[in-house]
């Protein structure tokens, strides 16, 4: 499958009815999703025929774009149920077989339980707001346990220092594969301009 082919595919995948500010619920959008997962899959070779967690799935877009290019399972997690459901109604529509869920809350689960049960793991996690500070290291660290080969994951390019010297802490190299631009809709009463721009690292963390 063509990276057009893709995006294009994905452009049809519903996202939040209601989306939940506290779970920062933002959409991944079909572009950066698709960049995402073809670079996984055509650089380094992470999905075809890999066991995938996608953590934070949300209505999942990563998780069914992983489907798409033949990852032997994927497995998507997520605290909540109304986006899991609309997750399900996609994969329904899609077809896709190959996906699973999980709902957990990925800060309280006992991620040694999962411990390098998955090749690769994916994921778009909350950034971390006033409500939630902190909580995109608690993501990463449940993938790092949880992912045997790599974790592919995107945080704003301003934590970028504050991301590697925690990687260095826990004793895993990270290379930023790209520079995106997250376009981020008004999706909440409280926003005043119809979208925003933040720049965003798409980072590869991987064991030495």
């Amino acid at each position: 499958m063509k990276l057009k082919e893709l995006e294009s595919c994905l452009q049809q995948v519903d996202t939040f009815e209601e989306p939940k500010i506290l779970l920062e619920q933002y959409p991944t959008s079909a572009h950066i999703a698709a960049c995402m997962l073809y670079t996984i899959h055509s650089t380094f070779d992470d999905i075809e025929g890999k066991l995938v967690a996608d953590l934070g799935c949300g209505c999942g877009v990563l998780s069914i774009g992983a489907a798409m290019l033949d990852a032997g399972l994927c497995v998507g997690f997520d605290i909540d149920d109304d986006a899991l459901g609309v997750f399900r109604r996609n994969a329904e529509e899609f077809d896709v077989c190959n996906v699973d869920l999980v709902q957990c809350d990925l800060c309280c689960v006992e991620t040694e339980s999962y411990a390098q049960r998955f090749d690769t793991v994916i994921m778009n996690p909350p950034f971390g707001t006033k409500h939630n500070q902190g909580i995109d290291m608690r993501f990463l660290r449940a993938a790092l346990t949880m992912a045997s080969t790599a974790v592919y994951s995107l945080h704003k390019t301003s934590t970028r220092e504050h991301v590697k010297k925690k990687a260095n802490d826990w004793g895993v190299k990270m290379e930023v594969i790209a520079e995106l631009r997250y376009d981020l809709p008004a999706s909440y009463k409280f926003h005043k301009k119809k979208s925003v721009d933040i720049e965003v690292d798409f980072i590869r963390f991987f064991k030495t």
